[in-house]
């Protein structure tokens, strides 16, 4: 039962995924002024987990799939790519836009508190289920 805490597994890799994302974002923001730098962020969470037609599958313990590894989508421990960000250019060829960097720290923020409800609103079901405070 406890084995397949997969709630748990989404929120410990949500905020590690907030956590990547706001590091590049402070990285951009380093760099507002760095002539040639490009603006860089990470791929949507959902995007990782999509799930449904048409998803990769992916193995959930050594032996699923014809005993091929274990996918990498979502382990504890992963950090996601930082890809870059299209946008204008200033005319020093930076595409560092401080607005767009404040909106991106404020979602990666709300993704950060929200796999942290989750987390203790999981850790607190279980500890009801078990009889403890």
């Amino acid at each position: 039962m406890f084995e397949k805490m997969n709630v748990l597994n989404k929120a410990v890799g949500l905020a590690q995924h907030a956590a990547a994302r706001q590091s590049v974002i402070a990285q951009n923001v380093a760099n507002a002024d760095t002539p040639g730098y490009r603006a860089r962020d990470i791929a949507p969470f959902a995007d990782q987990f999509r799930e449904g037609p048409g998803a990769a599958m992916r193995a959930t313990r050594a032996a699923h799939l014809n005993g091929s590894t274990i996918a990498s989508h979502g382990q504890a421990g992963d950090v996601p790519q930082a890809v870059y960000r299209p946008g204008a250019m200033s005319p020093n060829g930076n595409s560092v836009a401080l607005e767009a960097e404040m909106m991106a720290a404020a979602e990666a923020k709300r993704d950060h508190d929200l796999a942290l409800t989750v987390y203790k609103t999981s850790l607190g079901i279980m500890r009801s289920a078990l009889g403890r405070r």
